[in-house]
């Protein structure tokens, strides 16, 4: 991995933490149309999805007191049914093509989550589920789960503070099940980044929750998660872009 592609990645994982430590989503968001661009589609989102595991698990022990664990149990173990086409899906997909659909993805649910912020309430068991499948999907593909959680957040009129404390344990089992997933299934021509970089993301995903503990008492959460969307919409634009052009190409 090259310094320069490994500094931009640090940078990246470092604002997404910072965000998701404010926010409650953040890294997956806007990580991985960063690393998408820098290592492909393949690489990228499995790196997204191993530095969500690390904030995800680190956060949650800040904020364990708020965690609704009734919504988590409905909701996490879902995102199997979700993890497991996608990961065939990426096993499926030639790289260019998957750089296509992996910016499509962040951008249309983006798109959608945007465009239905008064949706009618709605409850139960099925909502919850579907919300873990999607999210699932999402995740395994694209790196990005946080969509499918706001939507049902807002159906359900979830509470931000309980909402924000669950989210940590429902991506750190998405991140868990897509990778575990993607491996099984021997997608494309994944591989583990080098030892020696879980330590450095384990290091940034530190610091970053620092600094989102400080800038958590001048930054509304709102604020943070739209940085984080307008982030991640140029980001996939970007990166459905360059797919487009290596085919042409």
């Amino acid at each position: 991995m090259e310094i320069g592609v490994l500094a931009a990645a640090i940078i990246a994982i470092l604002i997404g933490t910072i965000l998701q430590r404010i926010s409650g989503a953040g890294v997956g968001i806007t990580l991985t149309p960063v690393l998408v661009l820098l290592l492909g589609p393949l690489t990228g989102v499995l790196l997204t999805n191993l530095s969500t595991i690390m904030s995800a698990a680190m956060i949650m022990i800040s904020v364990w007191p708020r965690i609704n664990w009734e919504q988590f149990f409905r909701i996490g173990p879902a995102a199997i049914i979700g993890s497991v086409p996608a990961a065939i899906l990426v096993y499926a997909l030639p790289g260019p093509w998957l750089q296509i659909v992996v910016g499509s993805v962040i951008l249309l649910a983006m798109i959608t989550m945007l465009s239905t912020p008064n949706l009618p309430e709605r409850h139960g068991t099925g909502w919850a589920l579907s919300a873990g499948a999607v999210g699932g999907f999402l995740n395994t593909t694209a790196g990005v789960a946080a969509p499918a959680m706001i939507m049902y957040a807002t159906l359900t009129r979830w509470p931000q503070n309980s909402f924000a404390a669950t989210l940590q344990p429902t991506f750190l089992t998405m991140g868990f099940l897509s990778v575990v997933t993607k491996i099984i299934f021997g997608s494309g021509d994944l591989q583990l980044p080098p030892w020696w970089v879980l330590p450095i993301i384990l290091t940034t995903v530190f610091v970053g929750i620092k600094i989102g503990v400080i800038f958590a008492k001048k930054v509304s959460a709102a604020q943070a998660r739209a940085l984080a969307v307008t982030l991640a919409g140029l980001g996939a634009a970007a990166s459905v872009i360059r797919g487009v052009l290596t085919l042409v190409g």
